[in-house]
């Protein structure tokens, strides 16, 4: 094991890619075969001036934005830029129908205006190599046995390298399916204040129609800033508090793209499976996807009708619509892309070729049969887990009143004391309060009278809560008819005291279990909850420690059997900093069709819908584009405001936010979306049609400059023309 790991290293300090610009690289490890080819490829940086533990880098101006994006700082006094859905949440909580600055945008004209959020940012302070401690304590172990044991072992190390006082994080992160163990130490700052916004008509243009589409016309750009205390240390906020003086930042360009202009992406991409077997892939395609995109579909549809009568309820919603849609839409996609381009044959091919060295070797040669046996005993159960993730639990409703079964274990739990039982309901009256804040009754009520429906016609009724339908069918009606779902939704709305304050505070005052499990909207998640979690979570536990060894076996084995391929490969993403290199690109996407490789206003201008939910403009940007006023900000070449452009870059989920960079290390502009001939790219990478698209960086200065009279913050800004 040992021996693998050392090759896994060696191999990716030495080795270039072997496929266009596929792969996410982890800075440490970029050796000097890949640098050089970066510089072949338009690189001006030294490797140092990447990164480097030592000394401030180029590392050390990237950041994790939120919980599940990427951030970067602009300025010497701690400025970010990040996309407009990142910011997202902050902006909509901001944001009231007096001063709506989701709808109307914002900029502070001075640090004094800059807003105070919940967010917060971590920097990377370096990776450590912790491989050899973890797999000394794995030796002998597999199974359950295996993957408790490491737990614990990353546990310790994780509190070992962190330091609360400091606000030092680490978390250690396995690679290669297990293969290999990274720690990644961070240190988190809490004061993150909210310094710009472009209206959500900028931010969000074109909407879920455009939504992992080029071309593209969106301003997704969102700016905040980072405090410290006076000593420069992280710190929650107060009055007193300074922006941080950052270790590096970004200076920005003003100079035109051309075709093939080297950029590389810094951030933190959430997850791929690169590696993954032909049984997921089927599984993937066949059951998994197709469930989620149809019940994604569902509770899109309802929310998005009461989102059109009214300001407010669209203000309520934004936020958790746009998360649902982002990924409805993926997932309909990567399903598309993989069953065109045969994705599960391309992996029943390799699969073979490893079988075929298998044999007569212990280790493997049953792997694959092995790995089939479990597949074969998960997959009548896999949809029942879809709906019960994004179905039943897709209620607000119900995905509340099923968190207050922890309340009915403490009531039952024997031994449980009163200060245990007090404990719970206390949680669970702050939950409330935040759940009453964002939830629309009638389109959570339409959302549950259709996944029950849907629940009942699609999963396998041997699988469905005992007497749950057989009840309902008695109490409301036939269990083909819609309106027995819809009157049973309005009963469990009017009658569960959850929306009752007077029978909420009296439940509150004098909690029972009996009250408690008599509730209609509590006894409907309870139903399904206690079903699953009793009955087929055991076998999901089972099937995902069967998957994870299967997998780690796997990949050991593809880099013993073929030490050629092993020198290409690349961790799959893990939500950790890593550097994706490529050009700014052109490309067709099928026959006679050609796509330009930026975008300008002109397109942005023939989109525009006077009034439209997704393609509407603010009046005075209408005004400036028309009068072609672009300032300091126009394409020379084009000579025209550049909108957005494409790269061939690798990235996926958790690069939102990333910079895209030039070869001398300035900023192009932001990521924020791949194109729709490629979303098979967590499985699989397309080596001739993945882009990544990006918001110019010269349209998000101009939108803060000219559309929202923000020239105190581009006065921060190292220019570079």
């Amino acid at each position: 094991m040992k021996k693998i790991f050392l090759t896994i290293v060696l191999f990716l300090s030495l080795a270039l890619k072997s496929m266009a610009d596929e792969g996410m690289w982890l800075p440490l490890l970029l050796g000097q075969q890949v640098y050089n080819d970066m510089v072949k490829k338009g690189l001006k940086l030294t490797k140092d001036q990447l990164y480097n533990i030592n000394k401030a880098s180029l590392k050390d101006a990237i950041i994790i934005f939120g919980g599940g994006c990427t951030g970067e700082i602009v300025s010497a006094e701690g400025l970010i830029f990040t996309n407009h859905h990142c910011g997202y949440n902050a902006i909509a909580s901001a944001s009231t129908m007096e001063h709506n600055y989701l709808q109307n945008g914002f900029y502070a004209r001075n640090k004094g205006e800059e807003i105070p959020t919940t967010l917060s940012v971590q920097f990377l302070l370096r990776i450590d190599d912790v491989t050899k401690e973890v797999m000394d304590s794995l030796q002998g172990l597999s199974g359950t046995e295996r993957v408790a044991k490491q737990n614990a072992v990353l546990a310790a190390i994780n509190k070992r390298m962190s330091d609360a006082g400091q606000f030092i994080e680490t978390r250690v992160s396995p690679l290669f399916k297990g293969n290999q163990f990274l720690a990644f130490v961070y240190q988190r700052y809490s004061d993150i204040r909210l310094v710009g916004t472009p209206p959500e008509s900028v931010g969000k243009f074109g909407g879920d129609t455009d939504n992992w589409e080029w071309p593209r016309h969106t301003g997704d750009f969102s700016v905040f800033r980072v405090y410290a205390d006076a000593d420069g240390k992280p710190a929650k906020f107060a009055e007193g508090n300074k922006p941080m003086k950052p270790k590096w930042y970004l200076p920005v360009s003003l100079r035109p793209l051309k075709d093939g202009d080297f950029s590389m992406i810094w951030g933190y991409p959430g997850g791929t499976n690169r590696y993954e077997s032909s049984y997921g892939i089927k599984i993937a395609t066949d059951i998994n996807n197709p469930t989620l995109v149809k019940l994604r579909d569902a509770r899109l549809k309802y929310m998005f009708e009461e989102m059109k009568k009214d300001p407010a309820v669209k203000l309520q919603l934004a936020s958790s619509y746009a998360g649902i849609a982002n990924y409805w839409k993926f997932f309909d996609g990567e399903t598309k892309q993989l069953l065109k381009y045969d994705v599960f044959g391309q992996k029943q091919t390799a699969e073979t070729k490893f079988n075929a060295w298998a044999k007569g070797k212990p280790e493997y040669e049953n792997l694959f049969a092995d790995w089939g046996k479990a597949y074969d005993a998960w997959r009548p159960y896999s949809k029942h887990r879809v709906y019960i993730v994004e179905g039943v639990m897709g209620s607000p409703l119900i995905a509340f009143a099923g968190s207050l079964m922890q309340v009915e274990a403490a009531m039952v739990k024997t031994g449980s004391s009163k200060a245990d039982i007090a404990k719970a309901v206390e949680a669970a009256n702050n939950q409330r309060t935040n759940f009453l804040k964002d939830e629309n009754k009638t389109s959570d009520e339409n959302i549950l009278a259709a996944v029950t429906r849907m629940f009942y016609e699609d999963v396998d009724k041997q699988q469905h809560p005992l007497g749950f339908y057989g009840t309902l069918k008695n109490s409301y009606g036939a269990l083909n008819d819609e309106s027995t779902y819809k009157k049973y939704a309005a009963d469990v709305f009017s009658k569960t005291m959850i929306f009752d304050d007077a029978k909420w505070a009296a439940f509150v005052a004098n909690p029972d279990a009996v009250t408690l499990q008599s509730d209609l909207a509590f006894a409907h998640a309870s139903a399904f909850l206690v079903n699953y979690n009793t009955k087929y979570a055991p076998f999901s536990q089972q099937f995902n420690t069967k998957n994870a060894e299967f997998g780690r076996l796997y990949l050991k084995g593809v880099m013993e059997m073929d030490p050629a391929k092993a020198k290409m490969m690349y961790p799959d993403a893990t939500f950790t900093m890593r550097v994706s290199y490529g050009n700014v690109k052109s490309y067709r996407p099928r026959d006679a069709v050609f796509y330009d490789y930026v975008t300008t206003s002109k397109g942005l201008l023939e989109k525009y819908k006077a009034g439209d939910y997704e393609f509407d403009l603010p009046a005075n940007q209408i005004e400036l584009l028309k009068k072609k006023d672009f300032g300091q900000y126009m394409d020379p070449t084009r000579k025209d405001l550049v909108i957005g452009f494409i790269t061939t870059n690798d990235i996926t989920g958790g690069n939102s936010g990333s910079p895209v960079i030039n070869g001398r290390g300035e900023l192009i502009g932001l990521a924020f979306d791949g194109n729709y001939e490629a979303l098979s790219h967590k499985l699989a990478f397309d080596k001739d049609l993945n882009r990544t698209i990006c918001v110019d960086i010269r349209y998000v200065l101009w939108c803060i400059d000219k559309l929202g009279g923000g020239a105190n913050i581009i006065k921060e800004l190292k220019l570079m023309k």
